[in-house]
């Protein structure tokens, strides 16, 4: 049996189940389920993901000193950077692992319904078919058509979405720059008070990153998640559903996990 044959059996499965509720739309809703089923079982990666996040920010002052000791000499601060996230077992790729996983699942959703010889083709959402595409609701009826109105509501939700983690991200970058400015005035007060070079070691940690790097993804980062918008709009309707539905549980579930176990403030303007 391919891989196509057991997501298109398991798809079935599950429509089958919730038809007597769902109706013509139990395949949709099936694709939904299906999704979160995913997302539940990625859901210890994403929380050893947040605890990477804390512990790369806590390991913050550190690699800033690795930067001003081999600075000019990348290959030394590659290899002492690397030592030291072996000795702390931690990894700078510790939030790739939901994302990665997700890939597969994703392609295989995407071939299923990208011309695969299978009964899901014909089942509908609304008006429209899991197998089509936006561009095929153009051409029958246009954007506000019976068809067009579904990919509407997909991309309304998508963009909802995709604004309230924008808008997160964008308020928590600008409470860690807030923190980092208020650390860097008190330092400032401290030395002007004590004269001593000593007070330097109360300092905030620099980002190891640069000031014009970490502005760029501050500014740039958050937009990244309307790029959502455009796959959706390219890819059959089922593959969008997937893309919706796990990215509002992406949002959710880091909201949630941020607000359980919050990051220090090093950690919030570099991650999204």
């Amino acid at each position: 049996m391919s891989v196509f044959s057991f997501l298109g059996d398991l798809l079935s499965g599950i429509a089958n189940v919730i038809d007597p509720v769902f109706g013509d739309s139990a395949a949709a809703v099936a694709v939904i389920v299906f999704t979160l089923l995913v997302r539940l079982s990625l859901h210890p990666l994403a929380r050893a993901a947040v605890r990477g996040e804390k512990a790369r920010a806590e390991l913050a002052p550190q690699l800033a000193e690795l930067q001003r000791k081999h600075k000019g000499n990348p290959e030394k601060l590659q290899r002492a950077m690397t030592d030291l996230y072996k000795e702390t077992g931690s990894s700078p790729l510790a939030g790739c692992g939901p994302v990665l996983l997700q890939l597969p699942v994703f392609m295989v959703m995407y071939r299923l319904f990208s011309g695969h010889d299978h009964d899901l083709l014909d089942h509908t959402l609304g008006a429209a078919q899991l197998g089509d595409r936006w561009a095929d609701a153009l051409g029958n009826g246009g954007m506000f058509g019976a068809e067009g109105l579904v990919y509407v509501t997909l991309f309304a939700v998508i963009a909802a979405v995709a604004t309230w983690s924008f808008l997160q991200t964008r308020r928590l970058a600008a409470v860690a720059a807030r923190k980092r400015e208020e650390a860097q005035a008190a330092d400032q007060a401290s030395r002007k008070t004590s004269g001593k070079k000593a007070a330097a070691k109360s300092a905030a940690p620099e980002s190891p990153l640069s000031p014009e790097t970490m502005a760029g993804i501050t500014k740039w980062m958050p937009l990244l998640a309307f790029g959502t918008l455009v796959t959706a709009a390219v890819v059959p309707l089922a593959a969008g559903l997937y893309l919706a539905t796990t990215t509002a549980w992406t949002v959710a579930e880091r909201g949630y996990l941020r607000r359980e176990r919050p990051l220090p403030a090093e950690a919030i303007g570099s991650t999204g």
